[in-house]
């Protein structure tokens, strides 16, 4: 175990550096390390034992910051939808297409909007989502299938403005 320390420990600032390079923010790339030590950690068990820890953390570490990235842009996407604040001025079919799936959404079973917000929002892994809602991986993916389908039927083609009575 001491040796498994030695090795973490000087391996620590090439760590450090790589996530510097990644994210350019110090405090950033200090909560990514830690992030990549956890997963390492407890995923020990499936190391190959042949394998080189050094290009194993550093892979790690790279998903990490890829899945944190683009789960990132995934929840700002979102933000903007929910709010209604963009940096430019929304066109007005983009309004109105924001507004459909929006509403279509809305349309869709607890569960699946549930599962979608999970995923799609949240970033959740499969496996993190089975484990908040307390079912099988299986059964995850194949519900965000059914989600994901009456998503796209439910707004394909229906991306009408609704019509409204004026005065």
């Amino acid at each position: 175990m001491t040796e498994l320390n030695d090795q973490l420990r000087d391996l620590l600032p090439r760590l450090r550096r790589f996530a510097l390079s990644l994210t350019r923010d110090v405090n950033n790339a200090d909560d990514l390390v830690q992030a990549t030590l956890e997963r390492a950690l407890a995923r020990w068990k499936g190391k190959r034992a042949d394998g080189d820890l050094r290009a194993w953390l550093f892979s790690i570490l790279y998903r990490r910051f890829i899945d944190g990235h683009r789960s990132a842009r995934r929840y700002a996407r979102m933000l903007e939808l929910f709010s209604g604040r963009e940096d430019a001025q929304p066109s007005a079919e983009r309004t109105v297409m924001a507004e459909a799936a929006l509403g279509a959404f809305d349309l869709l079973k607890p569960e699946q909007r549930a599962l979608l917000f999970a995923i799609t929002v949240e970033g959740l892994s499969y496996q993190q989502a089975a484990d908040m809602l307390g079912i099988p991986i299986g059964t995850v993916m194949s519900r965000l299938s059914r989600a994901r389908k009456a998503l796209h039927h439910l707004t394909e083609g229906e991306i009408t403005p609704p019509l409204r009575m004026l005065k």
